[in-house]
C-alpha cells in the first residue's frame, strides 16, 4: 500500500511493526509504554468520537499541550476523519492565543491541564465557534479526553462505514493541519499544509541515517512545531519508538532513563550541553584537567576525513580517556542527533564528532514542511558548516540577492485568509522565497548566512548580518543571548543577556557579591569582564561588523517571557520595544527623538 496520507503511516506502523513502545512517556516516575496495537485502536476510536460530535471534513480542532501519546491519538485520529488540526505552543501570551483561536476557529480544543484551562477559559468563552474543550491531565469541572474513547467505542458500528468512506476519500493534496508561525515579528499567519507536504518530507528524510525499529527517539522540542512534528512521524514511518521527555528540564535524566538512540534539537541546547561539559572540565584539577582540555583542543581540530595517523592516535587516547564519558553523559547509544531551527556553530557540531557524536546539521521552515536540506550519514554526503545537500524531490535556487528560493511537494498550501501575502512568497512557478540569505559550497551543500529581514545597513552604507556575529558572541562561556542592533546608525552594538549561572559562579570565584541580577549586570567589574569578551571577539570580525557598545540586561530570555520563539530564536521587535530606553541609551537619543534602530526593525 502506498503511503500518501500520514495516517497511512499508522496503518503500516501498527500492521509492519508491532511494537510495544511505539510511543512511552513517564506518568508518576515511570515509563508508560504504549504498543503500536493500541495506538492504532486509539486513534481509530478518536476518528469516531469526532464525527459523532457532529465534526465534518475541513473542519478544525486545537491542540495545545506539551509533548505526549495523547497528541498522536487525536492528531492522527482527526486526519483520518478529515478534520484539521491547529496544534499551538502551551507558552504563548494570552494575546496571541485569542487571535490564533479567533483566525482559526475550531470546533473542540484540547487542553494539556488545569494550568491552561485557567489561562484559557476566558478566551475559549469569547470565541463562540469553541463548542467543546478536554483536557489530558484529568481537571475538576472539565471533560477529560478518554471521554472521546468511550464514545468512539459507543459509536463505533454507527460511524465505521461513514469514517471508511470519508477516509477513502481523503487525497494526498487534501488540508491536513494549520501551524501558526512563531510570529518573531508580529501576529502569527496560519500556515496550510497537505498530507502530501508533510509525507513528502518523511519520505524524502528516512533515509538520512539508519535507525530503524530497535532503536528509541527522545522527543522534546515542542510537538507543535512543525520540525518535531513532521520527525515524529518519521520515527514511525521507520518504526522507531518514540519517548516523549517529561520537559525541557528533565532531558539529561530522561537521556539517561531511555538511552536513545537520536534525538532532534535546536544549537542553543547543543551550546548549553558543550558548556556544561566545559564547566565540568574546568572543576577537574591537576594532570585530570591538563588531559580534558587537552582532548577538548583535539577535539576541535577535528576533521571528518582526512585525519593524520599521528592525530588518529591521539584521537583515540582522547576517546578512551575523555570522549567516551561525554558520550555516557548522554546515555551511551547516542549515535545520531539531528539540529535544526537555527545556524550551529561549526566549533560544536566538531567537537562532538570528534566525541563519536554525529550531529547532521538540516535547514528549513514552517512552510516548507520543514526540511529543505539536511546533512546525509547514508550517502556521506556531509560538510560541517552548511546544512547538507537539498532532499530528494525538492528544489533549490539561489535569487541575485542571494535569497533561497525552494520548489517542491514540500511547499505549503498557502497562510489562511491570506491570499496576497501566499502570493509575495510563492510565485506563479511556484517557487517559494524562504527570506533567508544563503549560497551553494561545492555545487552540492547549501549554507544558510542570514535572515534577509534581519541584514541592516549602517549610516556608511556597509551591511551587517546579525545572526553571524551573534553566533560568534555565543561562542562566550559569559553569554547566554545577544542580539545586535544598528540599522540606520554610524555602528552597531548589542543587548546581551549573560548565562547567569556561569557568571555567578565566576562572581563567587572573584569574591564579588550582589543583592540580585539587576545590581549585578551594573557592576563595573563584570560590565569590564564583557567588555574584555566583546573585545577578544571583535578581533574576528570586519570593522563594521564589530560590536562598538553593548549593554547587559538582568533578564534571562526565553519563550515563556516573549523575547525568544518556542525554538529559541531571538523575537527581535519584541526585543526592540523591551529594551528600546537601552537602546536611546547606547545611541543617546533624547525622549523625544525619533529612534531609527527602533523604528527601522519594529515590523521588519
Amino acid at each position: 500500500m502506498e503511503i500518501t496520507r500520514t495516517f497511512d503511516i499508522l496503518d503500516r506502523h501498527a500492521r509492519e511493526y508491532k511494537k510495544e513502545d511505539a510511543l512511552a512517556a513517564k506518568v508518576e516516575g515511570r515509563w508508560v509504554r504504549i504498543s503500536s496495537e493500541e495506538y492504532h485502536r486509539r486513534a481509530l476510536l478518536v476518528s469516531y468520537a469526532l464525527l459523532a460530535l457532529g465534526l465534518k471534513k475541513g473542519d478544525r480542532i486545537a491542540v495545545i499541550t506539551n509533548n505526549r501519546p495523547e497528541w498522536n491519538y487525536i492528531d492522527m485520529g482527526a486526519s483520518r476523519a478529515g478534520i484539521v488540526t491547529v496544534p499551538i505552543y502551551p507558552t504563548i501570551s494570552v494575546e496571541e492565543y485569542t487571535y490564533i483561536l479567533k483566525d482559526a476557529e475550531p470546533r473542540i480544543i484540547f487542553l494539556a491541564d488545569q494550568g491552561l484551562v485557567k489561562k484559557l477559559r476566558p478566551v475559549v468563552d469569547e470565541v463562540k465557534n469553541i463548542k467543546g474543550v478536554y483536557t489530558f491531565n484529568k481537571t475538576e469541572g472539565e471533560k477529560h479526553w478518554e471521554e472521546l474513547l468511550k464514545l468512539g467505542e459507543q459509536e463505533e458500528e454507527k460511524y465505521r462505514d461513514e469514517l471508511e468512506k470519508i477516509s477513502s476519500s481523503i487525497a494526498d493534496e487534501d488540508w491536513l493541519t494549520m501551524i501558526y508561525t512563531s510570529g518573531t515579528t508580529g501576529f502569527p499567519k496560519g500556515v496550510m499544509l497537505s498530507h502530501r507536504n508533510l509525507v513528502s518530507n518523511v519520505k524524502s528524510t528516512i533515509h538520512v541515517h539508519t535507525n530503524g525499529p530497535g532503536a528509541k527517539a527522545l522527543s522534546f522540542l515542542p510537538i507543535s512545531h512543525i520540525y518535531e512534528r513532521m520527525l515524529n512521524y518519521h520515527y514511525q514511518y521507520k518504526g522507531i519508538s518514540i519517548y516523549y521527555a517529561q520537559s525541557m528540564a528533565t532531558i539529561i535524566n530522561d537521556i539517561k532513563d531511555v538511552k536513545p538512540e537520536l534525538f532532534t534539537t535546536v544549537p542553543r541546547l547543543l551550546e548549553r550541553v558543550y558548556d556544561g561539559i566545559l564547566a565540568k572540565g574546568k572543576e577537574l584539577t591537576g594532570i585530570k584537567q591538563k588531559l580534558f582540555f587537552w582532548a577538548v583542543d583535539l577535539g576541535l581540530k577535528y576533521k571528518l576525513t582526512g585525519n593524520s595517523s599521528l592525530y588518529n592516535l591521539k584521537h583515540r587516547i582522547a576517546d578512551k580517556l575523555i570522549f567516551s564519558k561525554w558520550r555516557e553523559a548522554l546515555g551511551g547509544n547516542v549515535n545520531v542527533i539531528v539540529s535544526g531551527g537555527a545556524a550551529l556553530q561549526p566549533r560544536i557540531a566538531t567537537v562532538f564528532w570528534a566525541a563519536g557524536i554525529r550531529v547532521l546539521e538540516g535547514y528549513g521552515l514552517t512552510e516548507t514542511s520543514p526540511v529543505i536540506a539536511v546533512n546525509n550519514l547514508v550517502t556521506g554526503q556531509i560538510m560541517v558548516g552548511t546544512v547538507g545537500p537539498v532532499i530528494p524531490g525538492v528544489q533549490v535556487k539561489i535569487a541575485e540577492d542571494g535569497e533561497i528560493k525552494v520548489k517542491g511537494p514540500n511547499v505549503m498550501m498557502g497562510y489562511y485568509k491570506k491570499p496576497d501575502l501566499t502570493r509575495e512568497v510563492i510565485d506563479d512557478e511556484g517557487w517559494f522565497a524562504t527570506g533567508d540569505i544563503g549560497m551553494m559550497v561545492d555545487n552540492l551543500y547549501l549554507k544558510i548566512t542570514d535572515r534577509k529581514k534581519e541584514i541592516f545597513k549602517l549610516s556608511s552604507g556597509k551591511y551587517v548580518a546579525p545572526q553571524v556575529i551573534e553566533n560568534k558572541f555565543k561562542e562566550s562561556l559569559f553569554i547566554e543571548q545577544i542580539m545586535v542592533i544598528g540599522e540606520n546608525e554610524k555602528f552597531a552594538s548589542a543587548l546581551i543577556s549573560p548565562n547567569f549561572e556561569y557568571l555567578h559562579n565566576w562572581c563567587h570565584e572573584q569574591g564579588i557579591t550582589f543583592r540580585d541580577n539587576e545590581e549585578l549586570v551594573k557592576k563595573p567589574e563584570v560590565v569590564k569582564q564583557y567588555q574584555q569578551e566583546v573585545n577578544r571577539i571583535n578581533r574576528d570580525l570586519a570593522f563594521h561588523e564589530q560590536v562598538k557598545r553593548f549593554r547587559l540586561v538582568c533578564d534571562a530570555w526565553s519563550p515563556e517571557t516573549g523575547e525568544l520563539s518556542p525554538t529559541l530564536k531571538l523575537k527581535r521587535r519584541n526585543l526592540y520595544k523591551k529594551y528600546e530606553h537601552l537602546i536611546r541609551e547606547i545611541y543617546q537619543y533624547g525622549e523625544e527623538e525619533e529612534l531609527k534602530t527602533f523604528e527601522g526593525k519594529k515590523e521588519g
